[in-house]
């Protein structure tokens, strides 16, 4: 089987939404029915296939930063603008505003419809070894619940459907979040028998160490709904198998956090428990590529000395800065997470020399007039969370904390440059400095976050020093060299703040940020402390607001109801 080899064939099912549905011969354009093309195994491969293409809408795209990030104790809009208010400090999130919060809607449900139709309609497909028939349903199990996970964690308790949708639907009915959670356990642990450890080159494909991590994920997040011990234990349970199977599974660390960002080392990384491929011919690709790149970066090339490369990346769709309180989680002097994370320095790619203009404009000594800045050797832009003294007589220009941010509480003084998080730059698929799409791989879930998530279900279960000993494996790697004591905790020092800090230090940008705070309904409290800019969240925003042009499409649209709050 490969990816998007019968895409026209593979999408005819996949149009409806959970309030009404087209005729599934109008998103046809082969004139093939469902019916007769997954009739044999090789037709049904493209159920399947079409299945996986939602993820790129979320993943390595503005929704999953702005869903998955925004809104949270880590990041504000970047340069203080206005883009997404809606997600990004909750101005104005209604049920007709705040994309991609109208949009994503739509395409998860119609993902949803598309596993659905497969795993109905799989006994018919004629297949004759069990195994195989097994492998294909586990791959649309796994992508059911990772759809739901999404859905149930972005609007709550919605409509739960596990059949097709063939018709307009006029009426719906909620469903608990627990059943939702009770049918992806059920899925996850299908797709955690049946998946095979490997599909060799076809790497993004769902596979046992897949479906294991999200169903460590799932158990986790289930705790906070109730019957905490039996699901946190689970959580812990299903994590210490990962770990003890890793050789099996194929995962492991990567020695130095530096190797697990560098992009050379994406394509079939290591430590990636599940993966969105981009291909590098643009044409495979669903709706476009990879644009991580852009989403976290700063305004380099409006200075002297720097003008936009491949390497430096194109800055012309910034989306996201990160607050104070995340670049100072990490003890730089002993975490190499910051440095492998993050950019403070620009060497100058264009020499020049320092006007008296330019003195004037970046608060310079006159001493500094005539002095050159050298290509390739020379700093030309210095940006950092220090404080740096005797700014003045620096020949580069400087971006400091306190410039930043206000002193007193973090919050934004002159944002104008930024700290630039780092982790995905791609200097290597994109063919000009200017092109905004890349075709690296996105990690939905690398191997780190299962130590995170078995510390986090052993302080929930009260066992502290067991939690240290796995926070201790992920702060052991990210120790610089000769540091690895001084990175250890003990069990006094653990408590679930300091499990978000470090989920914080290990994982930020990859879009898990505001469901982690969703699950430990910590968005709240956190923001107030560490994001101060962010002044409108309310209880109510820990679930979004469905959009209203739905709820309007039934007929017992008042009866389903609006999420609280809006």
């Amino acid at each position: 089987m490969k990816f998007n080899k019968f895409k026209n064939i593979g999408i005819i099912a996949s149009t409806a939404l959970i309030m009404w549905s087209c005729d599934l011969d109008e998103f046809n354009p082969t004139g093939t029915t469902a019916d007769a093309a997954w009739s044999t195994p090789e037709g049904f491969a493209t159920a399947v296939n079409a299945a996986y293409d939602y993820r790129t809408e979320f993943y390595g795209r503005e929704n999953g930063i702005f869903l998955g990030e925004s809104g949270t104790d880590l990041w504000f809009n970047r340069e203080n603008a206005n883009y997404a208010n809606q997600l990004t400090r909750y101005a104005g999130l209604t049920p007709t505003q705040g994309n991609p919060n109208i949009g994503e809607w739509p395409r998860m449900w119609a993902a949803i419809n598309q596993c659905n139709a497969g795993i109905n309609r799989i006994d018919d497909a004629g297949f004759t070894v069990e195994a195989t028939k097994n492998e294909m349903e586990g791959q649309l199990r796994f992508l059911r619940a990772f759809y739901y996970y999404h859905i149930v964690e972005t609007w709550g308790g919605v409509m739960l459907r596990t059949t097709e949708t063939r018709e307009p639907i006029l009426t719906a009915e909620r469903s608990p979040v627990e059943a939702f959670y009770d049918l992806m356990i059920e899925d996850l642990l299908f797709a955690s028998e049946h998946l095979p450890i490997s599909y060799g080159d076809e790497y993004s494909r769902a596979t046992k160490k897949s479906a294991m991590g999200l169903l460590a994920k799932v158990y986790l997040t289930r705790g906070y709904y109730g019957d905490g011990a039996t699901y946190y234990t689970l959580a812990r349970d299903l994590a210490e198998e990962i770990i003890a199977r890793s050789g099996e599974l194929g995962i492991e660390l990567w020695d130095d956090v530096n190797d697990l960002w560098d992009p050379t080392n994406n394509k079939r990384n290591k430590e990636s428990l599940h993966t969105v491929s981009y291909s590098l011919n643009p044409a495979l690709n669903r709706g476009g590529a990879n644009r991580l790149h852009q989403f976290y970066m700063t305004n380099y090339a409006r200075f002297k000395g720097l003008v936009r490369t491949l390497e430096y990346g194109n800055e012309d769709t910034r989306r996201l800065m990160p607050t104070r309180a995340l670049l100072d989680f990490y003890d730089d002097d002993i975490d190499a997470r910051y440095e492998a994370s993050f950019k403070e320095v620009w060497i100058a790619n264009e020499s020049y020399t320092w006007t008296a203009e330019d003195v004037q404009a970046h608060g310079k000594d006159p001493s500094l007039i005539g002095t050159e800045v050298r290509a390739g050797i020379d700093t030309a832009l210095y940006i950092t969370k220090k404080s740096v003294p005797n700014k003045e007589f620096k020949p580069y220009v400087i971006y400091d904390r306190n410039r930043t941010y206000n002193e007193s509480d973090g919050s934004l003084n002159q944002p104008d440059n930024f700290v630039q998080l780092w982790k995905f730059r791609d200097p290597l698929t994109r063919t000009n400095q200017n092109q905004r799409e890349g075709f690296l791989d996105v990690f939905v879930m690398r191997f780190a976050e299962i130590y995170l998530i078995a510390a986090e279900a052993e302080v929930q279960l009260g066992n502290a020093a067991a939690a240290a000993t796995y926070l201790n494996v992920i702060r052991n790697r990210a120790a610089k060299d000769g540091a690895e004591g001084q990175m250890a905790v003990t069990a006094a020092e653990v408590d679930l703040d300091f499990v978000l800090d470090e989920r914080a230090r290990e994982l930020c940008g990859e879009m898990v940020r505001w469901y982690d705070l969703k699950r430990t309904r910590t968005i709240g409290s956190r923001i107030a402390i560490y994001n101060p800019n962010i002044t409108e969240f309310r209880d109510h925003h820990y679930l979004r607001p469905i959009p209203q042009n739905e709820i309007d499409a039934l007929l017992n649209g008042a009866e389903f109801g609006q999420n609280p709050g809006y």
